[in-house]
């Protein structure tokens, strides 16, 4: 298969990161990549279906992956896999053979190893600089559903309508289930029975770096998980805080003990992010150095420094996160040509084990079994987002009344970086903006 052929079909249809913020994959293929790498890293505590996927369709995703590897002409394809994940690695090491450019690389139990900058180190060795993009150093991350996505649209002709979600948490029986896109998260979440308490809420994602969600909100094709949690759980509470009074807390109560920075992952890849001058300086109002703001810009907001370093239970993240985003509003870019420091020789001794992540998350009671089933679920109605990748929302292509099949194109990619959309479910377009479309069940 030729390059260009390639990214057309997932340029049509539609395959973006299957998690993280969505790039368009389309963009991450080039010549220019020596080495790529499967993330089976599952970034977060409670995540598992990648790890299953992997397990089950070793075969076709190893096979997808290796002709990936061939039609950009990169020199080695990595399957990074944590070494718990024992099954997975078992059902690789049936195929691995086939492929003499293909290894293994198994990956220790930390957090955040699913962040591609430190896989790609634990990897390779290699540094993508602050600000940088991985193909600088030669390298493109895709991760696990993103290839098997591939596969469905190269070898299947089928587009991208679906999605693999896990539900964990207060509920009765935790899943991992084949949902339509646009399927409301009420409906995902009923798959695993009866919720175990009252009024619970939805956290969208990881612990670490999700969101809290309504039950009307759409699955999109970057939900990787919902968890059922208390309305008094310690993440809710902390992502329900207001910055205004984190930076009032952090002013009255930080001892300067430099946890947060001296437990950083992109701190100690040599980037020069350091959270601990960032909340001296801002609690403080202290602008005689700029840099601890300018700096915000690097940080990956992975929520070490906050929901594991920090003893005071202060919000670096969060404050670090509303400096990025008005620096973006401004105009303001990251610095460029930022030195990289060395490596810290003790950053082995740094590293937060996911195991104690979880306890001290409060989550190692929900950490069960979340079955996988490749049986797609049955839903009555879905709302589908035109944006649900970094770039250019979607175009509508269908208008109100229209009946449609599952798979059927209804919005074409726009100018810029931007994909298609299609159809999750047979039925009749009962609504359009240029915001989503709405399909109802006939």
């Amino acid at each position: 298969m030729k390059l260009d052929e390639l990214k057309q079909i997932l340029h049509q249809s539609g395959v973006v990161g299957a998690g993280g913020a969505g790039f368009p994959d389309y963009q991450k293929l080039t010549d220019k990549a020596e080495i790529i790498i499967m993330n089976c890293a599952e970034c977060e505590p409670l995540l598992k279906l990648h790890r299953q996927m992997l397990q089950y369709h070793a075969a076709e995703i190893m096979e997808m992956f290796d002709i990936m590897a061939k039609t950009i002409g990169a020199k080695e394809a990595i399957i990074g896999v944590k070494r718990s994940y024992k099954d997975t690695i078992h059902a690789l090491k049936k195929h691995i053979d086939k492929y003499p450019e293909m290894r293994i690389f198994e990956l220790e139990e930390v957090y955040p190893m699913g962040d591609e900058v430190i896989l790609i180190y634990e990897a390779t060795g290699r540094v993508v600089r602050p600000g940088g993009l991985p193909i600088e150093q030669g390298v493109a991350v895709f991760n696990v559903e993103t290839i098997f996505n591939v596969y469905r649209s190269v070898d299947r002709q089928k587009p991208v309508c679906s999605k693999y979600v896990t539900v964990v948490g207060e509920v009765e029986t935790p899943v991992t289930v084949k949902v339509p896109l646009g399927t409301d998260l009420d409906w995902v979440v009923a798959q695993a029975g009866r919720k175990t308490i009252p009024d619970p809420v939805y956290f969208v994602g990881g612990p670490m770096m999700g969101h809290i969600g309504s039950g009307s909100d759409p699955v999109t094709k970057t939900t990787n998980a919902i968890l059922v949690l208390p309305k008094d759980h310690p993440i809710v509470t902390k992502k329900n805080r207001s910055s205004s009074i984190d930076l009032k807390r952090a002013a009255s109560i930080c001892c300067q003990c430099n946890t947060c920075t001296d437990m950083c992952p992109r701190h100690n890849l040599g980037h020069p992010i350091d959270p601990a001058r960032f909340m001296r300086a801002a609690a403080n109002g202290d602008f005689q150095d700029m840099n601890p703001y300018v700096n915000a810009s690097f940080c990956c907001s992975c929520g070490v420094c906050e929901m594991f370093a920090c003893p005071q239970s202060l919000a670096p993240r969060t404050l670090l996160l509303d400096m990025k985003n008005g620096l973006r509003k401004n105009g303001i870019r990251p610095p460029q040509g930022v030195e990289v420091k060395p490596v810290p020789k003790d950053r082995d001794f740094r590293k937060v084990p996911e195991g104690r992540l979880e306890s001290r998350l409060g989550l190692s009671k929900y950490n069960k079994p979340a079955p996988y089933s490749d049986n797609l679920i049955y839903v009555p109605r879905v709302k589908i987002p035109m944006s649900m990748h970094i770039g250019v929302p979607a175009i509508p292509i269908v208008k109100i009344g229209d009946r449609v099949q599952r798979f059927d194109m209804i919005a074409e990619p726009a100018q810029g970086l931007s994909v298609g959309i299609h159809a999750s479910i047979n039925g009749v377009i009962t609504k359009v903006t240029d915001q989503f479309v709405e399909i109802t069940a006939e």
